[in-house]
């Protein structure tokens, strides 16, 4: 599935500015990494002790010292509240001086790029893994995929790299995942996807334009108004909207009703509990486009952290929930209707 080309015009000029290369296919007879060395680099300017701290990954963020921007772009995008929660998630954090690297080669302020929340949102979920990825799991030519749902790729073959940025500090605990310190700041490669689609994506757009985002197609659709409300009381809205591709299985308004009275819970209850919110929506999205011909009987890794179980052995379920219409498609993702509201163990 290929994006729009004028959504990821800006990715493009700083994919090209970081001369990133095309992604490499993952090696058959890869090995384990060695561990990476955990000592902080000159470059983190990172306390010991701050690092030590079994706080969340915004909290160890936040105690280093030396990821302001990073903690500002997560902000700006509305994805602190995920960066907060359950887990487990895997952050490759670009350091101060890597985003700083990152604007002067683009001759961009830290202001032009918070003030444009898509392609931040784009930028920051490149930056994240749903489960936990210590440095002893990665192998050479692994391609991972990230919660943007482009993949990202590991080269062992001199230190450890990911993408063409080099893991500076390995392995940082927090209580909901695992960091990585990088000292580059990653970028998804708008150019493969425009190579392998576009011209199809053109002239099918012709005969049948799809909705642009999945946030489109449950507004459209007018019986998802508790799951957009949701989203954004959640901050969620922007991550929805974004260049993607990612799936999402979305409960009907019926859905919600349902789960509210099994709750005891009144929608207005429900919407000011961000952290709850937050923690059942992401729950919800896995990141990638997921056709229900994709679909095997097994788990699946959502943005949450947390593993959703497909059942196809009567009909198609999540969890217990009844996938009710499948593969309704949007240039951003795929929405699957469910009967009911998944919950996070």
């Amino acid at each position: 599935m290929s994006n729009k080309t004028n959504s990821m015009t800006k990715l493009g000029a700083i994919a090209l500015a970081f001369s990133l290369g095309a992604v490499a296919c993952a090696s058959d007879e890869a090995e384990p990494a060695a561990p990476v060395e955990t000592t902080v680099a000159e470059e983190t300017d990172a306390p010991e002790e701050a690092m030590e701290e079994a706080g969340t990954i915004v909290d160890v963020a936040s105690e280093a010292g030396s990821f302001t921007t990073l903690l500002a772009a997560a902000e700006a995008a509305g994805l602190v509240d995920t960066l907060n929660g359950d887990g487990p998630l895997t952050v490759f954090a670009p350091t101060d001086d890597a985003f700083a690297a990152a604007l002067d080669a683009l001759g961009i302020t830290a202001e032009d790029l918070l003030g444009d929340t898509e392609t931040l949102t784009s930028i920051l979920t490149y930056h994240v893994i749903a489960g936990e990825v210590r440095s002893t799991d990665l192998t050479d030519g692994m391609m991972a995929a990230t919660v943007n749902g482009a993949e990202i790729t590991v080269d062992l073959s001199d230190g450890v790299k990911i993408d063409g940025a080099n893991v500076v500090t390995a392995d940082i605990e927090a209580s909901n995942g695992i960091i990585h310190v990088i000292d580059a700041v990653l970028l998804p490669d708008a150019g493969d996807a425009m190579e392998d689609g576009d011209a199809m994506e053109d002239d099918a757009m012709e005969e049948d334009a799809l909705p642009a985002t999945v946030v489109d197609i449950a507004a459209e659709a007018g019986n998802f108004t508790t799951l957009l409300a949701a989203a954004e009381a959640a901050g969620l809205v922007d991550a929805l909207t974004a260049e993607g591709p990612i799936t999402v299985f979305a409960p009907t308004d019926d859905a919600f009703a349902a789960a509210l009275e099994t709750l005891g819970l009144s929608a207005e209850e429900l919407l000011a509990d961000t952290e709850t919110l937050t923690a059942v929506l992401t729950y919800h999205v896995v990141p990638g486009r997921v056709l229900s011909t994709d679909l095997a009987d097994g788990n699946v890794a959502t943005l949450n952290g947390a593993e959703i179980t497909v059942d196809l052995s009567d009909g198609v379920k999540i969890n217990d929930a009844n996938v009710v219409t499948a593969d309704l498609e949007a240039e951003n993702g795929v929405v699957h209707v469910i009967d009911s509201v998944l919950l996070p163990s």
